[in-house]
């Protein structure tokens, strides 16, 4: 819940977004949503990881 105390998201830049996708997938987590695009800036995923903390994986691309 976003009330509820603790570490709820983290953020890590990566340098090719598809292949960190693939990998975690294989790995077992799940993907949430699809990869997404923000601005001509920044290829975007969410990835569902440990403990159901949402990880959010980003390659620069602008």
């Amino acid at each position: 819940m976003a009330n509820e105390l603790g570490l709820r998201n983290v953020a890590f830049e990566v340098g090719d977004l598809q292949a960190a996708v693939d990998w975690l997938v294989a790995d077992g987590y799940g993907l949430v949503g699809g990869i997404g695009q923000y601005e001509h800036m920044w290829r975007m995923a969410y990835v569902r990881g440990p403990e159901g903390i949402i990880v959010s994986l980003a390659e620069r691309i602008g």
